[in-house]
């Protein structure tokens, strides 16, 4: 029989994963059996990631909207809850984000709006 030669196609797939984790540590970055490994693992970690660091945000926003409550003299409201949920009672449709920033900004501005609400 005839010797056949393996062509470059192995070794073109080799290098397009190697490419992914080329920044990777030692023989996470080295080794093919490994490469491939640490790739999956990364890309479980990142999509993982993805979830939680919505969450992380989400719960950052709460607390800083929570403190500049707390810091209120008049104590229009002093917890966080009432104030979303009026706030989505009289359908002002703003997110937890553009709240958070309307708070550390303006505080005063925030105090405004809480009290436009209690009016209404």
């Amino acid at each position: 029989m005839t010797r056949i030669k393996r062509g470059y196609i192995a070794r073109k797939r080799r290098t397009k994963v190697r490419l992914s984790t080329s920044s990777f540590r030692g023989a996470h970055s080295k080794l093919t059996r490994t490469i491939s490994q640490q790739r999956i693992k990364s890309l479980v970690s990142a999509h993982r990631d993805r979830g939680r660091k919505k969450r992380d945000f989400r719960s950052l926003w709460i607390s800083r909207i929570n403190a500049i409550i707390g810091q209120n003299k008049r104590k229009i409201y002093n917890i966080y809850s009432y104030l979303m949920s009026n706030m989505s009672k009289r359908q002002l449709l703003l997110n937890r984000k553009i709240v958070a920033q309307i708070a550390i900004l303006k505080g005063d501005c925030l105090f405004m709006i809480a009290n436009e609400i209690i009016k209404k």
